[in-house]
């Protein structure tokens, strides 16, 4: 009786240091959480140069932050590589490249060290053969990415190319004005429509425009195409607002399904 008492104890301590650990994992922050940076594979370019892909994963649901290129946000070698500032929540995926040239040693590393409520994360991103990724990787992972506006599922059509995209050229404007930005997609008209009538799985190019870098808020109006568009260029016109002064880096991503593209435009903003 006591072995049977003894064993039901046990089961009851296991199944609670279960319960525990389960929950503790699925605990979510809305703020003070560190920022990691991610180093998401890497590809062959049709020159022989590599591109390696790098992105990251804000732990916080709703505390966006924003850290400045330098030591806390720094990529070696080259210090800026072009990587973001500012750092919406979630999982982002392929939010920028470093290309390096096709004589790069296969186990030298690109490093990008940022800093975020004092801990420190790496992503040492470097050729490592099980890295290697194609589009089908790239739209399988951007469909995790709300940002990136993904609708990708099934099977993957390889002859699909991304988006081109255009926009605005680079602005000087006073804070209390109000920007407009332009930025258009073509496509080449893959993935093709689908047979859907429940409208669930709808197909074309859509525009959004995001902040990349800059010190302060910025407000996009409207920031997303209200639906996507197939067969014809896709424009989307935006007002944009800021908070502070500054150097800001804006991004429109045009994504037709599967693949994205971006464009970015800086903005110097005064008093």
């Amino acid at each position: 009786m006591k072995k049977d008492l003894l064993a039901v104890a046990c089961s009851v301590l296991l199944l609670t240091g279960t319960v525990r650990t389960t929950l503790s994992v699925q605990i979510r922050y809305a703020r003070g959480q560190d920022v990691s940076p991610t180093f998401d594979g890497w590809e062959q370019n049709s020159d022989g140069t590599y591109t390696l892909h790098f992105g990251y994963f804000n732990r916080n649901t709703e505390e966006e932050l924003d850290v400045p290129v330098g030591p806390e946000n720094n990529i070696e070698p080259g210090g800026d590589r072009g990587q973001p500032t500012h750092f919406y929540t979630a999982r982002k995926w392929w939010v920028f490249k470093v290309v390096v040239p096709r004589d790069w040693p296969k186990d030298q590393r690109v490093v990008w060290t940022l800093t975020t409520h004092a801990k420190t994360s790496q992503a040492k991103g470097w050729l490592q053969p099980e890295w290697e990724v194609d589009r089908g990787v790239i739209a399988k992972n951007a469909a995790r990415d709300p940002s990136l506006m993904s609708t990708a599922s099934g099977d993957i059509d390889f002859e699909n190319l991304p988006p081109s995209i255009s926009g605005s050229p680079a602005q000087t404007i006073a804070l209390s004005d109000m920007l407009t930005l332009t930025a258009t997609a073509t496509d080449d008209g893959r993935p093709k429509p689908l047979s859907d009538p429940t409208g669930n799985r709808p197909q074309g190019v859509r525009v959004r425009w995001i902040m990349y870098r800059g010190p302060g808020k910025v407000r996009f109006d409207p920031d997303i195409m209200s639906q996507r568009v197939y067969g014809k260029p896709a424009t989307l016109e935006t007002k944009v607002s800021f908070a502070v002064p500054g150097t800001y880096r804006l991004r429109a991503i045009a994504n037709d399904g599967q693949l994205f593209s971006t464009y970015d435009v800086d903005v110097t903003v005064h008093r």
